[in-house]
């Protein structure tokens, strides 16, 4: 049976399937026992669409339910589809995606495993590439050897396809069509060549993987399963989780900023943090019990909305770059003097908040800044005490000499650099 060791607790031994339905993990699976997970180490595999520019929150929650995978023994193959990417997945689109060019989905590949190599840090994840296989694929052969072996009762069965062909549909393309049977050919390629029995895949992935199980079955009469993570929802409105208000959050730093990235997190709702804490964190089920109690007797503090900003953070962008954000947060809303002297601070603050130069009056800075309308409104706010310079509210109007961040109420910021 495969135990994993809790680094932090050597006393505490768990199995997978205990901890990925624990953490919530276990949606659909095409095995009969989750507990199948624990006889043996599996060669597995998780595939990611380079449509977009690198992951999204929704991603790197399969990308967690991977990282249990890996440290309780089993192997992983990051599937990036260089080739499934030049069609685009059709599930759940009510029109003809356009195609993307061939460099930009070169520059997304080379992002996504940037990416994953962060999160997957010190785990043994080998990466590969569907065009890899694809590029050298004869047409004909690949009708004979795999189209004869898939019924198209399986492919017309499928939801979007049957509301797309339908009355009122958009219509669909052979070659989005084919897709489900490229996606499926991924699976029979990888047990073949890497003896890959286990597909991960997102909540909307289900069909297409279960075409490859279909297709393992049908030309190596081998036995394949699929294990499909959740969709977590945000539990205050019950929608989709991952959006905030300035729309996706990414992985990609120049996407979503980490100081951006670490604020989502820090501002997810009350009622479902622990559950977020789960699936988007490594920390163990007794350090996630202790913050739900210390968040049950204090919720003002944000106990828990703290700790899982910090740890996803963390994983993504670095503890450099995660503790740069916390400072910054704590500057801007918690109190914490404002330290011309910390770089990385200024820096990301530089990247969030107005700037002005050092050397003008602080009416010029308001101005310029838009903070105020006029002349006039600046030295209004300055005499009635609204305006503070590294925490002093000012009097008069006066030249900022120093690096300085500059406050209006409660959240107005100016860094004068």
């Amino acid at each position: 049976m495969l135990i994993y060791i809790n680094y932090k607790n050597r006393g505490n031994t768990v199995t997978l399937s205990e901890e990925l339905t624990w953490r919530g993990f276990v949606n659909q699976t095409t095995f009969n026992d989750i507990t199948a997970l624990d006889t043996e180490p599996r060669k597995l595999y998780f595939g990611v669409d380079p449509s977009g520019h690198g992951m999204q929150i929704g991603n790197l929650a399969s990308a967690m339910m991977l990282q249990h995978m890996a440290k309780h023994g089993h192997k992983v193959y990051m599937l990036i589809g260089g080739a499934t990417g030049m069609i685009g997945d059709p599930d759940g689109k009510l029109d003809e995606r356009d195609l993307k060019a061939v460099d930009e989905i070169a520059g997304n590949k080379a992002e996504i495993a940037r990416q994953y190599t962060q999160v997957f840090d010190g785990l043994d994840i080998e990466i590969v590439d569907n065009f890899d296989w694809f590029k050298n694929i004869n047409y004909l052969s690949f009708l004979r050897d795999v189209g004869k072996h898939v019924p198209m009762s399986m492919m017309l069965g499928r939801e979007f396809i049957q509301t797309r062909l339908g009355e009122g549909g958009s219509g669909i393309s052979y070659a989005e069509f084919s897709y489900s049977l490229i996606q499926g050919y991924d699976f029979l390629h990888l047990y073949r060549e890497h003896g890959v029995t286990l597909q991960v895949c997102g909540a909307d992935q289900w069909g297409n993987s279960i075409a490859g199980v279909d297709m393992v079955r049908r030309i190596e009469g081998g036995e394949a399963h699929v294990l499909s993570a959740p969709l977590i929802i945000n539990r205050a409105t019950g929608r989709k989780f991952g959006k905030s208000e300035g729309g996706t959050v990414w992985l990609d730093p120049e996407l979503t900023s980490p100081y951006k990235f670490y604020q989502f997190w820090l501002n997810v709702d009350d009622e479902g943090v622990i559950e977020y804490m789960k699936v988007y964190t490594l920390l163990t089920k007794e350090e996630i019990e202790g913050i739900a109690t210390e968040q049950q007797v204090a919720p003002h503090l944000r106990t828990a909305q703290k700790a899982l900003a910090w740890e996803v953070t963390k994983l993504v962008h670095g503890e450099a770059r995660a503790h740069a954000a916390r400072q910054a947060t704590a500057v801007l809303f918690g109190g914490e003097p404002f330290d011309a002297s910390n770089d990385s601070v200024v820096e990301t603050l530089k990247a969030e908040l107005p700037t002005a130069s050092i050397g003008n009056a602080a009416t010029d800075i308001l101005l310029s800044t838009e903070v105020a309308d006029s002349k006039g409104q600046a030295r209004r706010l300055i005499s009635g005490g609204a305006i503070s310079i590294n925490g002093d509210k000012i009097q008069e109007d006066s030249v900022v000499d120093a690096v300085s961040l500059m406050k209006k109420g409660k959240n107005t910021f100016i860094l004068v650099v």
